[in-house]
């Protein structure tokens, strides 16, 4: 069973490292949690490392971007892995081929398509329409509002030419302040179950996590899994790929699961096992907000 803390310093210096989501955890899509914003000031202030590792299809420099938009300040963080960079280096080895139809909106997600210089000989990438494409890159739906069901014909000819789709963020559902709306990962799940193939780049898949090793030791840190600390709101992304990589996890239980633990402030302990249970999530330990 979950262990519920009150605050991130009960058990914070058990860790060197914070694996920790963003939406959710430390904004909800518009502003910043207060109370994240100073646990995190603390935990790096005590000498721990935290490094954001988010499912957003954004290069690192975009999120960081973000961030300050959302008034995150810089010294609440460490380093950033994104989903996005996972995704973006995949599209450039040519995952999906060179020609592509993006899903999207271009105005948010064009730095997807930016030239990744990591890579020796990065294939030429071209975003054209539907019919001349070789696979989809898939950085979210064009109205996040609408039910992924509006693009079973697109999908219906994407998976008779044998199509891949590169989801850039496993997400299903994501609150922008009060209001819930589709993410990629919604998509990648439909045109799974019609018959389709999906690459997957963000938690709780392993890549994100390699990369989120390779930030640490782009800083000059190799830490062990066993001193890491896996933080986030979703059972199926953050606490489930937490565990896949044998790493403790600290699940949100005020975020995407507010109303099914009856979080107020902190979570209902027979609602928090009962939502546990049906979700077959086990995170070491629990908490309403970050904090």
């Amino acid at each position: 069973m979950t262990q519920i803390i009150s605050a991130l310093t009960e058990v914070s210096d058990r860790y060197k490292a914070l694996f920790v989501d963003l939406w959710g955890c430390v904004h909800n899509g518009i502003t910043a949690y207060p109370e994240a914003v100073a646990a995190l000031q603390a935990y790096r202030a005590s000498g721990g490392i935290v490094v954001l590792v988010t499912n957003s299809p954004r290069p690192r420099k975009g999120v960081a971007q973000q961030l300050a938009d959302f008034n995150v300040p810089a010294d609440a963080y460490d380093t950033i892995a994104t989903s996005g960079d996972s995704a973006r280096s995949a599209m450039f080895r040519g995952a999906v081929g060179d020609k592509v139809y993006f899903m999207g909106e271009w105005h948010r997600d064009s730095g997807f398509f930016e030239p990744l210089n990591l890579l020796d000989s990065p294939h030429n990438i071209t975003t054209v329409p539907l019919a001349e494409a070789e696979g989809i890159v898939c950085c979210g739906p064009f109205d996040p509002s609408a039910d992924p069901e509006v693009n079973r014909a697109d999908f219906l000819y994407a998976k008779q030419k044998g199509m891949k789709l590169l989801c850039a963020n496993p997400d299903i559902i994501v609150d922008v302040g009060e209001t819930r709306v589709w993410c990629s990962g919604a998509l990648a799940k439909f045109y799974t179950e019609m018959g389709g193939e999906s690459l997957y780049f963000g938690k709780p898949h392993p890549p994100i996590y390699d990369l989120a090793r390779r930030r640490l030791l782009e800083l000059g840190l190799d830490i062990p899994d066993a001193d890491v600390l896996a933080i986030g709101d979703g059972p199926h992304t953050d606490i489930s790929g937490g565990m896949g990589e044998g790493i403790d996890t600290l699940f949100i239980s005020g975020g995407l699961a507010a109303k099914e633990t009856k979080t107020a402030p902190q979570p209902d302990p027979e609602a928090l096992k009962s939502y546990l249970e049906q979700e077959g999530s086990a995170p070491t330990y629990t908490i309403g907000r970050l904090r």
